[in-house]
C-alpha cells in the first residue's frame, strides 16, 4: 500500500492561492493531480459535476473539503493534491463553510490508497499536526510533516475474532470520504475496547442500500442522509469526520450507552 507521502508529493502542493468560488478551488486542485501525472484533465470536471450532483457532503470537517469522484479512466495513477487558499470559499456546506483547505483523491480502485487515507485522517483529526499543516511556510515544510513517522500508519487493524456487528460509512463514492469516517469510528471503537465486536465498512450510497441489511447502523453526512431513502436501519448524520468526540456520541445514542 503506497504511503501518503508517496500519493502526496510536493509539486502537487499550493499554499496561499486565491480562488474566488469553490470550482475554481476545485479546478486548482485537479489542475494539480493533471501536472503531477495522476490524471488527465477529464478528471477535474468529473470532481465538480460530483459536487453538483451530490452537494457539498465531501466538505467532511470545518474549512475541509476532500474533493474526488469515482475511480474512471481519467484517473492514470493514485495520487493526492493540497491546495490551501489564501482566503476561504463557500461550498454551501451548513456546517463545515467556509473552506481553506482543498485536498483532492484521484483514485484508480476503492481500496489501494486506503492505508494514506487513514493516514491523512489521523493527522488531521490531532489539533496540534492540523495546525503545523495549517501554519506550513511552504510546499517542503508541509510535505515534512505529512512524512513523518507518527502520520504513516502501517497495515490494517488487527481483529482477535469475527466482528458481531457492522457499521457502514457511506458517501458518495465509496473512496474518500467514508474513509475519514470509517477511520474515526474504528478509533472510537479501539478507545472502547469494541474493535472485536464491531466492524466498520466504507462503502457507497448505491451499494449502502444494499448493504445496509447486514448493518445495525449508517453513519453518513447531512447531504448523503438525505439520498438514501428508508433503508431499514438508522442512519446518524456526522457533521465532522475527523471529530472523535462527535462520532462518541453518535456511538453512544445508537447503542444507548
Amino acid at each position: 500500500m503506497a504511503a501518503l507521502s508517496d500519493l502526496l508529493p510536493v509539486a502537487a502542493v499550493r499554499l496561499d492561492v486565491p480562488a474566488a468560488d469553490w470550482r475554481e478551488a476545485i479546478r486548482i486542485a485537479g489542475a494539480l493531480l493533471t501536472e503531477t501525472g495522476a490524471t488527465t484533465g477529464t478528471y477535474t470536471a468529473e470532481m465538480i459535476r460530483n459536487a453538483e450532483e451530490n452537494g457539498p457532503y465531501f466538505v467532511i470537517a470545518p474549512g475541509l473539503a476532500f474533493a474526488h469522484a469515482r475511480p474512471s479512466p481519467a484517473v492514470l495513477r493514485t495520487g493526492l493534491s493540497w491546495v490551501r487558499l489564501e482566503r476561504p470559499v463557500e461550498f454551501g456546506h451548513a456546517a463545515n463553510d467556509p473552506v481553506h483547505l482543498v485536498v483532492a483523491l484521484a483514485a484508480e480502485t476503492s481500496g489501494a490508497h486506503t492505508t494514506a487515507m487513514a493516514a491523512l485522517a489521523q493527522l488531521l483529526a490531532d489539533p496540534g499536526t492540523a495546525r503545523t499543516l495549517q501554519e506550513a511556510a511552504d510546499p517542503e515544510a508541509l510535505h515534512t510533516v505529512l512524512a513523518g513517522a507518527a502520520g504513516e500508519r502501517q497495515g490494517e487493524r488487527a481483529r482477535s475474532g469475527p466482528a458481531v456487528h457492522k457499521i457502514l460509512t457511506v458517501c458518495g463514492n465509496g473512496v474518500g470520504t467514508s474513509l475519514f469516517l470509517k477511520n474515526t469510528l474504528e478509533q472510537v471503537l479501539d478507545r472502547w475496547g469494541w474493535s472485536r465486536h464491531v466492524t466498520v465498512e466504507a462503502t457507497d450510497t448505491i451499494s449502502a442500500r444494499g448493504k445496509a441489511a447486514e448493518a445495525v447502523a449508517i453513519l453518513t453526512s447531512r447531504e448523503i442522509a438525505g439520498t438514501l431513502g428508508e433503508v431499514g436501519v438508522p442512519v446518524t448524520v456526522v457533521e465532522d469526520f475527523t471529530s472523535g468526540p462527535e462520532v462518541d456520541r453518535a456511538l453512544r445514542a445508537l447503542y444507548d450507552v
